[in-house]
């Protein structure tokens, strides 16, 4: 394990561990829990629990009553594709890295189980289940260290190969920059997905370069262009117009969705994803 990894990890550590926000020791709101019961929808009730089904056939809303179990299962699926080894404070690779590490030291403080996965077009890691800080270093060093170049992230095949892989409904979070096109309906059906988009803000808001030679981080391919206003104009569109399909295709699935910059602290921006309590 390299220094920078190590600080890293030490880092993390103290922040989830002694940063800690609240005392109520779930942090994962929303999954681990069994059904329960339907009953008409009261003021105060968890506007994400309504049944919009049965609230549209009886004409009332009506929301769904959970008991909750012993132990989330939180399952963190780095996407890992050659399109993270890019960025201009640090790469892409290694704030997946972080997210990983954070989620993992949180659910062994909350006593829950974590599972960590690599995927690309294929299933290329998946650790058992565990409740131990080493397995969960050995795991983001594994995602530190995963060689990126030539690969592409797959977020339709490779996320329904690992989708027939976990047998136990989670808490999944699927951490990746999101720049091939996503299918996250299936996985949304038997577990409660979040989205962690980590991003470049170069990538998003480019500068003219002038004449340059950029390669395909998956592929290899090469293209000498002369990147002026106007390419970066266009390509700031594209960019748009792909994250906009994203949001909606989200939103549709109610998959809650986080951004973290390559710049910011993840911590930070995960804590705000979860009201205080990451």
């Amino acid at each position: 394990m390299n220094r920078r990894l190590k600080t890293l990890l030490i880092k993390t550590k103290r922040q989830v561990f002694s940063e800690m926000i609240g005392n109520n020791p779930s942090i994962f709101h929303g999954e681990g829990y069994d059904f329960s019961e339907l009953r008409e929808y009261q003021v105060g009730d968890d506007i994400r629990k309504i049944d919009w089904t049965i609230t549209a056939k009886l004409r009332k809303p009506y929301v769904k009553l959970f008991h909750e179990e012993r132990e989330l299962s939180v399952v963190a699926a780095c996407m890992m594709g050659g399109s993270l080894y890019f960025g201009t404070r640090r790469i892409k690779q290694e704030v997946v890295a972080e997210v990983a590490a954070i989620l993992g030291y949180s659910a062994v403080k909350n006593g829950d189980l974590f599972t960590g996965a690599i995927v690309d077009t294929e299933v290329r890691r998946l650790e058992k289940p565990t409740k131990r800080l080493f397995s969960v270093n050995r795991f983001v060093e594994g995602v530190d260290s995963a060689s990126v170049l030539g690969r592409r992230a797959d977020y339709r095949e490779g996320l329904h190969k690992l989708f027939k892989r976990l047998k136990r409904r989670s808490v999944l979070f699927v951490i990746g920059d999101f720049l091939s096109p996503v299918d996250l309906a299936l996985l949304a059906k038997r577990h409660e997905v979040i989205a962690v988009i980590v991003r470049d803000r170069f990538e998003e808001h480019p500068s003219p370069l002038g004449q340059v030679h950029l390669v395909d981080p998956e592929t290899g391919a090469t293209l000498q262009t002369h990147f002026a206003q106007k390419s970066a104009a266009a390509y700031r569109a594209q960019v748009i117009e792909s994250d906009k399909a994203l949001y909606r295709h989200l939103r549709k699935h109610r998959i809650r969705f986080v951004k973290i910059h390559t710049d910011e602290e993840p911590f930070g921006r995960l804590v705000k994803l979860f009201g205080g309590r990451v």
